[in-house]
């Protein structure tokens, strides 16, 4: 699923863990231990996040930082800091390694402080800020873990700022191969696949909570 051109601890693995877990400050070493600990500390994660963001605050780079080592710093050294390798999935490669501080600052001067704060927001005007944010955010991958699901995280924050429910992101699960052409899709800046799923998400959480 992923490669890696460039040595250190990212891309090392636990002994002893057949290449199924990455190198850990807590020693585990099958992925079964690993997904139940790494759940459990984004329901915390969730708890603390939702409890301290402002609906009319402006998200920013260090706060996605503040949270991935708020998520993992219990788990791996390099929690909260950009990855130092090169990584890609079949159809589209994640940016450089290199590139990633220069691209997080445009990230955050063109995604983030245009669509956050969200409170205010439309049902479209929030569809199109969530899947802008979102593609951006996947194609940069910062972190060597846990991209996709802090990108989940701060779409939900910017649902709540604009006084949705906690998202259902069900529709995402149940329908990878259409995600992964929208993110396709949004490398050439065509975000009307991800929007049909963001909206279809929107309402789905909608009718969840009603």
């Amino acid at each position: 699923m992923s490669r890696y051109s460039t040595p250190g601890i990212e891309g090392q693995y636990q002994p002893g863990s057949d290449e199924q877990v990455l190198a850990n400050i807590l020693g585990i070493t099958g992925p079964e231990k690993m997904d139940e600990v790494e759940l459990g500390l984004l329901d915390q994660l969730y708890e603390t996040v939702f409890a301290d963001v402002l609906e009319d605050q402006s998200l920013t780079v260090s706060d996605l930082k503040k949270w991935h080592r708020m998520w993992l710093g219990n788990v791996y050294e390099w929690a909260g800091a950009e990855r130092s390798v090169n990584m890609s999935k079949p159809g589209f490669t994640f940016a450089a390694s290199v590139q990633i501080p220069q691209l997080l600052e445009g990230f955050e001067s063109n995604f983030l402080k245009k669509y956050t704060p969200c409170n205010g927001f439309t049902e479209d005007r929030l569809v199109e800020a969530i899947a802008a944010v979102h593609v951006e955010f996947i194609l940069i991958h910062p972190y060597r873990e846990g991209n996709g699901r802090l990108s989940r995280l701060l779409a939900n924050v910017m649902a709540l700022q604009a006084g949705w429910p906690e998202l259902d992101f069900s529709l995402f699960d149940e329908h990878k191969e259409y995600y992964f052409k929208s993110i396709q899709a949004g490398v050439d800046g065509d975000l009307s696949y991800l929007e049909r799923l963001v909206k279809d998400t929107l309402r789905l959480s909608r009718n969840d909570k009603s």
